[in-house]
């Protein structure tokens, strides 16, 4: 994938002094090689006159500049948000105003993402560096033990969770709502990076921090607003803005213990030439990865722009546009289909099987998970698109008529079919709550052994066929 446009993003509140300099070492710093840049700045209703010379440096610089102005004082984070609205680029980096943090650097922060290894990026000032600005002890320490408690909440092992300089895809950060209005901007992003399960790597950067005097705005109470984050979005998921699927956020699938119990009890039957039908946004897209040849196929123009980035410089990955419902040439040259969710949205089911198996060469294999339970159709099944759930024996018929030999079935996540009969059938909900989602997550570790000792069918039924 290529990033031709760099999108910086500044947030300027009373920056007076250093809005300007700021500017044109952001001009003057080196990008790699083909990469075009815009600054995307907005005054967060200055007093100082700050929005006055950025109306200036603007007019000076109309082809890299551009500005926006917040109608009261809403905060860095709020800035964020406005400036991630504006960008065109294809890659963002967040720049503060106030010089601490050298532009020069950029280059070597977004190698990461340019190479392919990274989704996100984050400029560490602890990491092992060419020179820094020594200040204040406690701050220092302040930062440290914000980032120690973010990456137990987290399970990350960054050294710097509270550095301005984060790059990111910027579908990765679009994707993400921002609600911090200050400077819990911070702890919220990473959090929300870390549960995407973002590929984020550190780079070691300088830094010439400023004192209070010199015009530091962080204070304190910040701090213990970030612990309050920390704490806050590690219990919330918050996690899809509306243009990228915030619906998902209440399907049943979202769960992402459930992701990866499902993933490890598909595992072992993928090959090396993997074509997963209606990937989405990767929900189990990233625990097969990498592989020698993985593609991820979805209909859906938003959802593959996720894909995109998300397979990204993933040895193997690529990503189509394929719908195995809607006729079109199928792929081929696969030893593996794996489908664990759309089939049931799909209008002819039946040739949607025939596509798949078009897919394999002969003697692949197919690996499909249907909501299973026709008794349990209901408001739930509905709000997810689905056209049907099945009965045992009716998907294998339907898989066998596809040219199939049926090796195995297993019944998956029983536990979660007294859950589906009160929500769904009891209480005719159309939406899975966020709290619930959330217990039903923290309990996988429960209903994993309850697998093996229920008596009734599980919510979801695995198959895998072999191709005649």
């Amino acid at each position: 994938m290529r990033f031709d446009l760099l999108s910086i993003l500044i947030p300027a509140y009373n920056e007076r002094r250093t809005l300007e300099a700021l500017v044109e070492e952001v001009l003057r710093a080196p990008l790699p090689e083909g990469m075009e840049r815009e600054l995307v700045i907005v005054n967060d209703c200055s007093t100082d006159g700050t929005g006055a010379i950025l109306d200036a440096v603007a007019a000076r610089h109309p082809k890299s500049v551009r500005a926006f102005h917040q109608p009261v004082n809403k905060g860095k984070g709020a800035a964020i948000a406005r400036a991630l609205r504006e960008a065109r680029g294809d890659v963002c980096i967040i720049q503060d105003a106030d010089l601490e943090y050298d532009p020069a650097e950029y280059s070597k922060i977004l190698r990461p993402i340019l190479n392919g290894d990274a989704d996100v990026v984050y400029g560490s000032r602890f990491l092992t560096r060419e020179y820094a600005r020594v200040l204040y002890f406690w701050h220092s320490m302040g930062n440290r033990f914000l980032t120690f408690l973010s990456n137990m909440f987290t399970n990350l092992n960054l050294t710097d969770m509270e550095t301005c300089y984060k790059a990111a895809k910027s579908s990765v950060f679009r994707s993400i709502p921002i609600r911090s209005r200050r400077f819990g901007l911070e702890p919220e992003m990473t959090a929300k990076f870390a549960k995407h399960r973002c590929r984020i790597y550190e780079v070691p950067i300088s830094y010439r921090g400023r004192t209070y005097l010199e015009g530091k705005k962080i204070t304190w109470r910040d701090g213990l607003k970030a612990l309050f984050t920390i704490v806050w979005f590690r219990l919330v998921d918050d996690l899809y803005n509306e243009e990228t699927g915030r619906d998902l956020l209440f399907r049943f699938d979202r769960s992402p213990k459930y992701c990866l119990w499902l993933a490890r009890r598909v595992h072992r039957d993928l090959g090396d030439r993997v074509l997963e039908v209606n990937a989405g946004i990767a929900n189990y897209s990233v625990f097969f990865i990498p592989r020698p040849r993985y593609t991820a196929a979805d209909p859906r123009p938003e959802n593959l722009r996720f894909l995109e980035n998300r397979l990204a410089g993933v040895r193997g990955g690529e990503v189509i546009p394929f719908d195995p419902a809607a006729g079109g040439e199928p792929p081929r040259g696969f030893d593996t289909v794996l489908c664990l969710s759309g089939l049931a949205q799909a209008e002819d089911d039946a040739a949607a099987l025939r596509a798949m198996a078009a897919c394999l060469d002969p003697g692949g294999r197919l690996v499909l998970a249907v909501p299973q339970g026709r008794w349990l159709m209901s408001p739930l099944d509905c709000s997810l698109g689905r056209r049907r759930r099945y009965a045992r024996h009716e998907i294998l018929e339907k898989v066998v008529a596809a040219g199939f030999e049926v090796e195995k079935t297993a019944s998956f996540n029983k536990a979660g079919v007294k859950w589906w009969l009160l929500n769904g059938l009891l209480l005719r909900r159309k939406r899975i709550g966020r709290v619930q989602l959330k217990l039903f997550d923290i309990f996988i570790w429960l209903f994993r052994p309850l697998d093996a000792v229920l008596p009734w069918p599980g919510l979801t039924l695995l198959v895998t066929a072999r191709k005649r």
